[in-house]
């Protein structure tokens, strides 16, 4: 199943466009030939960006900046926030004009480009004493196939758990307190919802994304990195299976132009028996739907590799910042533990400072179901997998699920699918070089 950004972003970001530099911004990746020290009295005047999370959390951030200030006195963080939609587009802008802010929030499919355009300051070089602070995972998130270093501090991380509707399974003769597990068992329930409720019932709202077929253990790149792999027999495997789903009407006839919103709605009203979500959700459930609020089930998230995705957001540092010891200070202020534990209470992400997903926040539970989601998705965090390639742009999903549309409506073999969507895929990995 897939899980939306919508899950992961702390304020509803929006899908990100494909990031392109141009390219004679194109190098040799590292720092663009600037120095990587960072060394040096931590001073002077440095600007932080944000992706979309001025309207939520504005208090938050005044004090975090108020507080690094007082810490280094001399040092002044000038804040913008940009909105979610048209993030990617802003962030190439800036980089082709040379006016990138000195940190900047980034995913690791954003600092892929900036990195091999030599506009990410490798943190190996220019920071590595604060490795051993971060989860081993979330510190190599932000690598770069091909090349050698770290690009970004990571931040806070995130991912979802499945939830479920009993009163659908329970008609549909399934037991609804043995939720399934594994891709084969969700498609095995699906069919049988389907067959019950003649067509009536989906029980998934969104059409496989590169996460599932990596969940599902779809081998999705070559270990260089330089050729996408996921149309192997397995991925096929995949791709037929959800066909069949769609045939049947257990895969919702509109999920091939779904968006989280309207696969949201759509599990909301019943229509859908499971859909990907939040402890955010929650709340909204017991307002909005309270007959499926007594009947929600939760349960991880569906993966045949016993890893769930994880989604993982960074702070990258300029690798042309003129005042670098406070760009690489202030990005790593914002993201050690204490400052991470902090935001984690005031919204629902986890920290991915090495340690804090043991503190009784994220292990004890309350009786409530907000926190069972929570101690939940942190014990899954801890082997949880990124599967989405640093690599993969919004350009390549978008390709994938044209390719998948085609393949659920007949048009085209789920193989010839595949192998188109890798062929297209391949040649963007090639103009991105």
């Amino acid at each position: 199943m897939p899980t939306s950004r919508r899950t992961f972003a702390v304020a509803a970001v929006a899908a990100v466009a494909a990031l392109v530099l141009p390219l004679s911004a194109c190098g040799s990746g590292g720092d663009g030939g600037g120095s990587t020290d960072a060394s040096g009295k931590v001073e002077g005047d440095i600007t932080f960006q944000t992706w979309n999370l001025r309207a939520n959390f504005k208090p938050y951030f005044e004090d975090l900046i108020a507080d690094f200030e007082k810490k280094y006195p001399g040092t002044e963080v000038k804040w913008v926030d940009q909105p979610g939609e048209g993030y990617a587009d802003k962030i190439s802008a800036d980089a082709a004009g040379g006016t990138l802010p000195d940190v900047v929030n980034v995913s690791p499919d954003l600092v892929a480009p900036l990195a091999k355009a030599g506009l990410a300051l490798d943190l190996d070089k220019a920071a590595g004493q604060y490795e051993k602070e971060y989860l081993e995972g979330a510190w190599a998130s932000h690598r770069i196939p091909g090349m050698e270093g770290t690009y970004a501090f990571p931040w806070y991380l995130n991912t979802g758990p499945l939830f479920y509707n009993k009163s659908l399974f329970e008609k549909a003769g399934l037991d609804p307190e043995q939720p399934p597990k594994t891709y084969d068992e969700v498609f095995d329930a699906a069919l049988k919802i389907a067959d019950k409720t003649g067509g009536d019932t989906a029980t998934l709202a969104n059409v496989p994304t590169i996460e599932d077929f990596g969940r599902y253990g779809v081998p999705l790149m070559n270990k260089e990195g330089t050729a996408f792999t996921f149309n192997d027999a397995k991925g096929v495997q995949l791709l037929t299976r959800y066909k069949e789903l769609y045939e049947a009407k257990a895969l919702d006839s509109q999920a091939l132009t779904a968006t989280p919103e309207s696969s949201g709605k759509k599990f909301l009203t019943g229509a859908v028996a499971m859909n990907p979500g939040s402890a955010l959700d929650l709340a909204n459930f017991k307002k909005q739907a309270p007959n499926l609020y007594k009947n929600i089930g939760i349960t991880d998230q569906i993966t045949s590799t016993g890893h769930v995705n994880m989604y993982v957001m960074g702070l990258m540092v300029n690798a042309q910042s003129q005042r670098k010891p406070a760009a690489v200070a202030f990005a790593h202020f914002v993201t050690d533990a204490a400052h991470q534990m902090s935001f984690a209470k005031q919204v629902a992400i986890f920290p991915s400072t090495a340690g804090s997903l043991d503190d009784p926040y994220f292990t004890k539970e309350d009786g409530t179901d907000e926190t069972r989601v929570r101690v939940a998705a942190a014990k899954s965090l801890k082997d949880a997998v990124n599967y989405t390639p640093v690599l993969f742009s919004e350009q390549m999903k978008t390709e994938l699920r044209n390719e998948v549309a085609k393949a659920l409506q007949g048009k085209q073999s789920p193989e010839e699918a595949l192998d188109n969507a890798v062929k297209a895929c391949d040649r963007l990995l090639q103009q991105q070089g």
